[in-house]
């Protein structure tokens, strides 16, 4: 079993002397670094002027720095920019101001476990990851609650990186829901295999070869839309909440009997094998080599894909359908 840090476990007082600095002020950073100054922390924020990220931060109170001064001001570093620019913020402005005695602080492990940032060996390298996206972070802070979170140490040059992680994950409310001790390697390799197979990949090409064949076999492209992706929030809504046997229990037993007959022949032993081979891509580092060498190439497969699916006939009624819903409506 896991083991699972609640408030009780984390000391604030850790961090009296510290200052963070959030690299990168977007729903993640902006999220993480107003719990950390709600709850007396000394808060330096990165971002590029400019940008609306960092007109935000100065309307919330802050004075944003550039990477390099604030990784030079700072105790310790969070890095919350895109997982692809880390490397190049890491090398060009926080490497060179990182001395012993600092530490480096994730969200997400990707980085370290592939290797595109190498740490000195006379710091603190460690995870806190909560669970849900920033503004919820922040959400259930201010409503006395917490994100159930991740934290991991990659190095403890200090000896006292998981106090400082717990530290840090009380900061932010995480220690209120429970933080949940895991590594770099598993929380990257189990959060790139879900985004691919399941959540993000196995669900959209799940709702796309579902539309292509009811529109194949005759059907209208509008009852197809609302049978295999608008409904799909209803489903997953209900899973979040109770559970999949809970769902099975709240959904009519005619859905619920072709959901325990016919689910596992969509999901087959072929289809097992191919997700197995995707997690071996994962863990051996050639999904990341891949993604990594087509961001130094400019993404052309990134944007040939992205542009191809945007031009499925499933967007363009999706499109018409969402007119006719006024709660979508912003």
């Amino acid at each position: 079993m896991a083991k699972i840090y609640y408030d009780k476990d984390a000391d604030l007082e850790v961090l009296q002397d510290k200052r963070i600095a959030i690299i990168g002020y977007g729903i993640q950073g902006r999220g993480q670094a107003l719990c950390l100054r709600d709850s007396g922390c000394k808060v330096i924020v990165s971002e590029l002027e400019g940008t609306p990220n960092f007109k935000q931060a100065k309307e919330d109170g802050f004075v944003p720095l550039p990477a390099e001064e604030a990784a030079k001001e700072a105790e310790i570093v969070q890095i919350l920019t895109q997982d692809h620019l880390q490397a190049k913020v890491y090398k060009e402005a926080i490497r060179p101001n990182l001395k012993k005695g600092k530490a480096l602080c994730f969200s997400h492990g990707f980085n370290i476990r592939f290797r595109q940032i190498k740490p000195p060996k006379n710091i603190d390298v460690f995870m806190v990851a909560p669970k849900g996206p920033g503004a919820l972070v922040r959400k259930m802070y201010e409503e006395g609650k917490g994100v159930p979170s991740l934290v991991a140490v990659y190095q403890d040059a200090s000896g006292n990186a998981l106090k400082l992680a717990l530290a840090y994950a009380k900061a932010i409310g995480a220690t209120r829901a429970g933080v949940i001790e895991t590594t770099f390697a598993e929380e990257t390799e189990t959060d790139l295999f879900g985004e691919q197979t399941v959540l993000c990949g196995g669900v959209t090409a799940l709702i796309t070869a579902g539309f292509e064949i009811l529109v194949e076999a005759g059907y209208q492209p509008e009852i197809a839309y609302f049978e295999v992706l608008h409904e799909l929030k209803l489903i997953t809504d209900l899973i979040q909440e109770y559970g999949i046997s809970g769902m099975r229990r709240r959904v009519s037993n005619t859905a619920c009997y072709g959901d325990l007959t016919r689910g596992p022949k969509i999901i087959s032993e072929k289809t097992r094998k191919v997700m197995r081979k995707i997690l071996k891509d994962i863990q051996s580092g050639k999904f990341a080599r891949e993604w990594i060498k087509e961001n130094e190439n400019g993404r052309p497969l990134f944007n040939q894909l992205l542009a191809e699916g945007d031009k499925h006939p499933i967007e363009e009624v999706g499109r018409q359908l969402r007119e006719m819903m006024p709660w979508m409506k912003k």
